[in-house]
């Protein structure tokens, strides 16, 4: 394993760096609950340990259990159609249509609407205690006492102490690491004497914006329950989508009824109390472990997770925001593992609440797990590419309606790969050269004729309409971007805007890296995609720095200053100039409205900053004291009240750190490239993989 010490320095001790990030709270935060899961399924729990007081968070970050299956879509009695919320659109003689959400009827608008918010991701169940005094009042989260709260990330293990009443309760919370499965132990005195129970319930699905629950409809849908010795099974119903959740429970439990959806689980005389819970999209005979063998399965999971994969160390620098820095990856590292490594490109909130109605944002992708391959986990990132492939189909027959060849990515989408309407994310580009940088970082793994294989029809119907995407300027002899189109920094005119300096490199980065693959496929070069590649515009430079777009208003400075992302997330491509890109760094430092960015920005600019040999500015960007670079006590990155975490923060902070650690093809040759140079930094690191 390659290390980023000096020659005989010591392996670095894995176990004591994570173990001084574990995540101790003392007291309810309704934007620090804890997360335990696999990727593919996650519980959420408050200071409890469970799902006691959901109403508590739900200002702030939300209890929910979810799992990439769990989807929902309402009745469409009307019969909405995606063909009616389209806008024609004039480009280069012809008529594009394009899913905008501009509906100018009243059922246009309507119909908007409901393709937004269908499918939408499901709370699947919600798993609480039920705490009582001793005169029967239900106990409010502000009575709680001595609560203190620990995240083991290590053994993947919640422990939740709290006392009520002058009662102590401790519940141990931990997640399957490959099933659909939560399990609880509760011990307290309390169990025995009634006064504390589990308490299960199930939701209807939520149309909403940033909700996954709806508890508010309980003739919507059904829920049966079939006790059987020692558990109970339950079947679920809301109005196309099947799913079921079984439970099981230590010796001397009881079930009973509680309300409609609502089911408790008691130990009268025991003092311990265990639950195992685990959902299914269908019937699902594998028996349920025990909270025991769970508990011994997640701790042998995350030994391996930490004990395998990259590794960076600060605890030696000077400087003191390295046990900030440190804290942030590590915990970022947990956080990607349970939430963005599933088999759908995750949401932006991934497993934890909704965001877009629980939607995929693929330009996002990059930013959940492109990390993944330089902590040198690339399966994680692998487990979500057959999406591509599973809607391929229709993103071909979206390029075809448009006029174009090849595939065109949707940018916010379900299970089956439609396009949202959206007056921003249809007319968004810059996703459509990921799959291909994904191809790429598993081949950069792998390098073998089967990773060339698996992921060569997505790169070439990717790069296919890349070629054929581009609009021919007479006038300039030039292939042109847009219009129709909006950049990465969202807040440009569709119809007016013309050649964003990212996407000019990132397609230039794109065909190149896909020709590249026919070579090593044996194939011939592609002449229209070389057409296209000798005659892509050149970025538009304006007073010596780089501006986002060709057109006026040139540069806003508000938003993702994503110009920027054309040397930093890329590598050198033609017409991007390392002086002046270092200048445009400079410039975007000193004048970009700062507050009214997002998460990933700050990577960002430190992947910039490395790139043209400013590692000053590097960690400063990752560290910038700005609302958006907030990362709470639970390691997410908070945005704004509705939005209190956000995943593409920490993933692009660790491909940022790992790039710095790393450094880059063409990197210069020093340890650590992307931190000064002056000793106030000392990063010791094993097991990453440098960046394109």
């Amino acid at each position: 394993m390659r290390a980023g010490a000096s020659a005989g320095a010591a392996p670095i001790d894995r176990h004591a760096l994570v173990a001084r990030h574990a995540v101790i709270l003392t007291r309810a935060d309704p934007l620090t609950p804890l997360s335990v899961g696999n990727g593919e399924f996650a519980f959420t729990a408050d200071v409890t340990g469970l799902q006691t007081f959901p109403g508590f968070h739900a200002a702030g970050m939300q209890l929910n259990t979810m799992a990439q299956w769990g989807w929902h879509s309402a009745p469409n009695p009307e019969g909405f159609h995606p063909e009616e919320v389209l806008t024609a659109y004039a480009l280069d003689g012809r008529q594009i249509a394009l899913p905008d959400a501009a509906g100018r009827s009243a059922r246009a608008r309507a119909a908007n609407a409901w393709l937004r918010a269908n499918p939408h991701r499901l709370n699947l169940g919600r798993i609480g205690l039920r705490l009582r005094d001793r005169d029967g009042r239900v106990v409010r989260i502000e009575e709680l006492a001595a609560c203190t709260q620990r995240l083991d990330l290590w053994e993947g293990l919640m422990e939740s102490r709290f006392a009520f009443g002058g009662e102590a309760v401790r519940v141990l919370t931990v997640g399957h690491p490959s099933r659909h499965l939560v399990t609880a132990r509760v011990e307290s005195p309390g169990v025995a004497a009634g006064r504390v129970s589990i308490r299960l319930g199930f939701p209807y699905g939520s149309t909403e914006w940033g909700q996954a629950s709806d508890w508010g409809r309980p003739e919507r849908h059904v829920t049966r329950a079939h006790p059987a010795a020692g558990g109970v099974r339950f079947e679920r119903a809301l109005d196309g989508e099947r799913y079921e959740a079984r439970a099981a429970w230590s010796a001397g439990a009881v079930f009973r009824p509680a309300a409609r959806h609502e089911f408790e689980v008691a130990a009268p005389g025991r003092e311990v109390l265990e639950l195992v819970m685990a959902f299914s999209p269908q019937p699902d005979p594998e028996p349920l472990p025990s909270f025991a063998a769970t508990r011994a399965a997640a701790a042998a999971h995350w030994g391996r997770f930490w004990s395998g994969g990259g590794v960076v160390d600060l605890s030696r620098s000077r400087d003191p925001r390295w046990r900030e820095l440190e804290r942030r990856v590590v915990l970022s590292q947990y956080l990607t593992a349970v939430h963005g490594a599933g088999s759908m490109p995750p949401q932006e909130t991934g497993l934890v609440q909704n965001s877009w109605h629980g939607k995929s944002h693929l330009e996002m992708h990059w930013w959940h797990g492109a990390h993944f391959a330089f902590w040198d986990r690339i399966a994680l990132l692998e487990r979500s590419l057959p999406y591509y492939q599973r809607i391929l189909p229709r993103a071909q027959q979206t390029a075809r309606r448009q006029g174009y060849r090849g595939a065109r990515w949707p940018k916010m989408t379900g299970p089956n790969g439609r396009e949202s309407p959206s007056g921003v994310g249809v007319f968004l580009i810059w996703q459509q050269p990921h799959p291909v940088y994904y191809a790429e970082l598993c081949h950069r793994a792998h390098g073998d004729r089967a990773t060339l294989e698996r992921h060569r029809e997505v790169v070439f119907e990717t790069a296919e309409f890349m070629a054929s995407y581009p609009v021919w300027d007479e006038a300039g002899r030039r292939f042109v971007l847009g219009p129709v189109l909006i950049p990465a920094q969202e807040n440009y005119d569709p119809r007016t805007t013309v050649n964003p300096t990212f996407e000019l490199a990132y397609w230039r980065w794109g065909l190149e890296t896909a020709q590249q693959w026919r070579v090593r496929l044996g194939m011939a070069r592609d002449p229209g995609w070389d057409r296209v590649l000798r005659n892509l515009a050149r970025p538009s430079i304006r007073d010596g720095v780089y501006t986002a777009v060709e057109t006026p208003p040139y540069t806003k400075r508000q938003d993702h200053p994503s110009l920027l992302a054309a040397l930093g997330v890329l590598p050198p491509t033609a017409g991007i100039d390392v002086a002046v890109m270092r200048r445009t760094l400079d410039d975007v430092v000193r004048h970009w409205d700062w507050p009214r960015t997002w998460g990933w920005d700050y990577p960002m600019l430190a992947m910039t900053a490395a790139r043209v040999g400013r590692p000053e500015a590097a960690v400063a960007a990752l560290l910038m004291d700005t609302p958006k670079n907030r990362y709470l006590a639970n390691g997410h990155n908070f945005q704004r009240a509705n939005l209190p975490l956000y995943l593409p923060g920490n993933g692009g902070l660790l491909a940022a750190v790992a790039m710095m650690a790393a450094g880059w093809d063409g990197a210069p040759a020093r340890p650590a490239p992307g931190f000064p140079g002056d000793g106030s930094w000392t990063v010791r690191w094993e097991g990453l993989k440098p960046m394109p």
